[in-house]
């Protein structure tokens, strides 16, 4: 449909389908016509981030604080769309469009949800001096653009990390502006109400009509980027471990991450209980940016150590 409605003298409006009350939209579309975006990085989803803030704050499970998401009417009844990322990861297609058209699909789109999230990693970033936050996130490299859509780890002074409740917020980065941030209720339906009317409003005055037609959005003419594979894009990674307490496990581990030319940048292993041998305990790396497919390539070689008690879990770090 957008396609086609250039050529049938038509406008399309979708200011409510990203971000509820913050005006991202007519922001990519108009105010930064200056600038080639280079980096958008975002809360886009309400839901979830009430549930990470509840968690977070006041160490309230995950089921738990699901339940209030919805007792408030922030979660649907079932809220997997929310919850495993692809809510975000198609309002991230949508800005990824806008901005680089680049007309990647939904389920091209790597995505990670927090239906998965264990509080205990939330408590560990804590410690670390990180916040995790369900981040849409993409950035030029070159004349590819890296998508995802994961929970990841901000630091604390980080803007987007005291995103609190059922808000969104996107931070753009612009060639010529720098930094600008967008910040709205995510979730709820007068936030939706506010810009659906915002876009009657510009229709009736012919406003829309103008800046979509110059928009040239889902065009065939592209502005020459492609998507970047998942596998190329570099990170900092938070990785969790539960390994047997017993000498030479920390070495085994590390050995395997050098072997992918990942270097380390912190350990933390608290102390195990008295009489505690033969245990498993968490081990919690930090590594320095690496490649994410030496990374998970690395993953699969420790995930079959016999010391290794369980699946690792790890999350990009945005620094």
């Amino acid at each position: 449909m957008l396609e086609y409605a250039p050529a049938a003298r038509r406008a399309v409006c979708f200011e409510a389908a990203v971000a509820g009350g913050a005006p991202i939209i007519p922001a990519l579309g108009e105010r930064l016509a200056a600038n080639q975006v280079t980096a958008i990085q975002g809360i886009l989803n309400g839901t979830s981030n009430f549930i990470l803030t509840a968690m977070a704050e006041r160490g309230l499970s995950y089921a738990d604080a699901l339940a209030e998401a919805q007792r408030l009417g922030y979660a649907e009844a079932d809220p997997t769309l929310d919850v495993d990322g692809s809510d975000a990861a198609h309002k991230l297609a949508v800005l990824a469009q806008i901005a680089f058209g680049v007309a990647a699909k939904p389920h091209e789109i790597e995505r990670h949800g927090i239906d998965t999230l264990d509080d205990m990693d939330i408590r560990f970033a804590d410690e670390l001096g990180y916040t995790i936050k369900l981040l849409a996130e993409a950035w030029t490299d070159g004349p590819q653009v890296a998508l995802h859509v994961a929970p990841v780890l901000l630091r604390h002074t980080n803007l987007l990390a005291q995103v609190r409740g059922a808000y969104n917020a996107i931070l753009v980065l612009g060639d010529v502006v720098g930094e600008t941030l967008y910040q709205g209720p995510g979730a709820g339906q007068m936030p939706t109400a506010s810009s659906v009317v915002a876009d009657l409003i510009d229709l009736a005055v012919g406003r829309a009509q103008r800046t979509f037609a110059a928009a040239q959005l889902w065009s065939k003419a592209s502005k020459g980027f492609t998507v970047e594979p998942a596998e190329r894009v570099r990170s900092r990674f938070y990785l969790r471990l539960l390994v047997a307490d017993r000498p030479g496990v920390l070495a085994d581990i590390t050995r395997i991450l050098a072997d992918e030319q990942i270097s380390i940048s912190s350990v933390v292993q608290h102390e195990s209980p008295e009489g505690g041998d033969g245990v498993s305990v968490p081990l919690v790396i930090v590594t320095h940016y690496a490649e994410t497919g030496r990374f998970r390539a690395a993953l699969a070689r420790i995930d079959r150590l016999p010391v290794v008690a369980a699946p690792a879990v790890f999350y990009s770090m945005g620094d």
